[in-house]
């Protein structure tokens, strides 16, 4: 678990004010569940999703993006991932291969977290901000996310990824407004869409 547990670059907890937020998150909950929980609400309800606002600046580091309070899925789930490690709760990266609009092509990635929870094993979180159509919770052991996978070519990538892929940080790390990201979305090409659905509750 130790890779899921560091500081790295694009998730960098040690950076003060990154480990100050998640400690007053962490206080007053009694387990690690509610911890959780609390971290994937803020990134979820307070950092604002750049496209849904027209936000800039680009963020991709853990750090700007609470500092500036906004992101793309990808950069906000790095933030989710830093403020779990801070609280030693393993948390890692992971990825979908979603259609832009209307269920066709093309596509592009979206991202995520799991976090690992004792009574659970690994469960996947979505903070990606919920809107009208878009309702993500966290609920285990059931996975909420914000979308599932319908259309032909879309995917659930099943790894964990302990660092941010490199198509993603190419696009956050290249562009300098959140128009041009929406232009230039990563995507991956998958020799075998996988069409595994997962458990979602009413």
């Amino acid at each position: 678990m130790h890779q899921y547990l560091e500081s790295t670059e694009y998730i960098d907890w040690k950076t003060p004010a990154v480990l100050a937020k998640a400690k007053s998150l962490a206080d007053g909950a009694d387990c690690v569940e509610v911890i959780a929980e609390k971290c994937f609400l803020f990134v979820r309800d307070r950092i604002e999703h750049s496209w849904d606002y027209e936000r800039d600046p680009v963020t991709c580091k853990a750090s700007d993006v609470l500092e500036h309070g906004t992101g793309y899925c990808y950069a906000k789930s790095h933030l989710l991932a830093a403020l779990l490690r801070a609280n030693g709760i393993p948390a890692g990266l992971c990825y979908q291969r979603l259609t832009i609009s209307n269920d066709k092509p093309p596509f592009c990635l979206h991202g995520l977290n799991a976090v690992y929870l004792e009574d659970h094993g690994w469960y996947r979180i979505d903070a990606r901000g919920n809107k009208e159509g878009v309702s993500a919770d966290f609920c285990p052991p059931v996975e909420r996310l914000a979308f599932p996978i319908i259309s032909d070519g879309e995917a659930d990538l099943p790894e964990i990824w302990a660092s941010p892929i490199g198509p993603v940080l190419e696009v956050l790390l290249k562009r300098s407004a959140y128009k041009e990201v929406a232009d230039n979305l990563p995507d991956i090409q998958l020799a075998l869409a996988n069409k595994a659905m997962h458990a979602t509750s009413a």
